[in-house]
């Protein structure tokens, strides 16, 4: 198994790369270990208590461990994308119902961030379904950015790859995060999508860096990796030369049409593991509970909370698959005791 990426340092040392840009989580200068694989897996093969015990310890250490925030995200531009990613029922490869849209309205997505903040929501994503977007999609969603920025939240999207130049007028729109996730290890990633590389996600992580925007970036867990490969992907998010400051853990939602659909469940224990060392190995990110949680029980959702997870996706929908209802959301987190807000990692 590929142990390390091309962003990934060989040995610990000191980072040095370009504060992000309005970034709450800016790192200027940070000593950053380096973790093999075969170290993450001792951690994913813990007794369960001492994980958990562990993952709260770190996560004590640099956060409220009651305050989670809330994001919300939209899809903006839906369907028709020619990747075929096995999970995405937006893909033109699979029969999923999904019809192709075109880009939203600067009007409607102020709108939708408005309606996003006054639930509630700091952070506000946009989701459009390109493999990659043109320069002329680039400066349209860059007026999206200026909207939402507008509003007063933070603002995220996800675009597919980008070319270069493209992340510095997304940067100069106000753009906080850029997500583009590494869904899984190197070694599985061939049997998940074939219509692009591992690289070429690497490539997309390195210009929004180089843009000084912050990264937002995790996988997807359930689509039938085994706990090594759930270990390679926590790795190569783990060895970013910074590890990114918002990592979603996203469980697999398996949707009728699509390859995957048929995927059995994880246990759901291996998924709360997941979190856990996510946020051991990362410990300033703000590890997001992200897609999935419609199919999990409430217990599940709060041992996430537990092993550290302080961030979810707040909103009936995630794209185009089911989310847990808002007042659903607040029932549980108030039942929990814990706070809404803008989590920020200690010094």
């Amino acid at each position: 198994m590929n142990t390390s990426s091309t962003l990934a340092p060989a040995t610990e040392q000191t980072l040095h790369f370009h504060a992000p840009h309005k970034s709450p989580a800016a790192r200027s200068t940070v000593a950053q270990r380096v973790w093999t694989v075969a170290e993450i897996q001792a951690l994913l093969e813990l007794p369960f208590s001492e994980l958990m015990y562990q993952a709260q310890t770190v996560h004590r250490a640099h956060f409220d461990p009651q305050l989670v925030e809330l994001a919300t995200l939209l899809s903006v531009k839906t369907g028709g994308c020619p990747e075929d990613c096995g999970y995405c029922p937006q893909s033109v490869h699979f029969d999923t119902g999904v019809e192709a849209g075109k880009l939203m309205g600067v009007d409607a997505v102020r709108s939708a961030a408005l309606e996003a903040k006054a639930a509630g929501a700091t952070r506000f994503c946009m989701g459009a379904a390109w493999r990659a977007p043109k320069d002329r999609d680039v400066e349209a969603v860059a007026e999206l950015v200026k909207a939402v920025k507008g509003t007063g939240l933070e603002a995220c999207c996800t675009l597919g790859m980008l070319a270069e130049g493209h992340a510095e007028i997304l940067r100069d729109a106000g753009l906080d995060y850029y997500n583009h996730n590494l869904d899984s290890a190197p070694d599985f990633y061939g049997d998940v999508i074939t219509t692009r590389d591992f690289q070429d996600r690497l490539d997309t992580l390195v210009r929004v860096r180089n843009a000084g925007v912050s990264v937002c970036c995790g996988g997807i867990v359930g689509m039938g990796e085994s706990r090594l490969q759930r270990a390679g992907l926590i790795a190569e998010l783990a060895n970013l030369a910074p590890y990114p400051e918002s990592v979603p853990i996203n469980h697999l939602v398996k949707v009728e049409g699509t390859p995957l659909a048929n995927q059995p469940d994880l246990d759901p224990l291996e998924f709360v593991r997941t979190i856990a060392v996510a946020r051991i190995t990362m410990p300033k990110a703000r590890v997001r509970l992200s897609a999935g949680r419609q199919s999990m029980s409430d217990a599940v959702q709060a041992l996430c909370f537990v092993a550290g997870a302080n961030s979810i996706f707040y909103g009936e929908k995630l794209l185009t698959t089911p989310n847990p209802q808002g007042n659903t959301d607040l029932e549980l987190l108030a039942r929990l005791g814990l706070k809404t807000g803008h989590p920020v990692p200690r010094d």
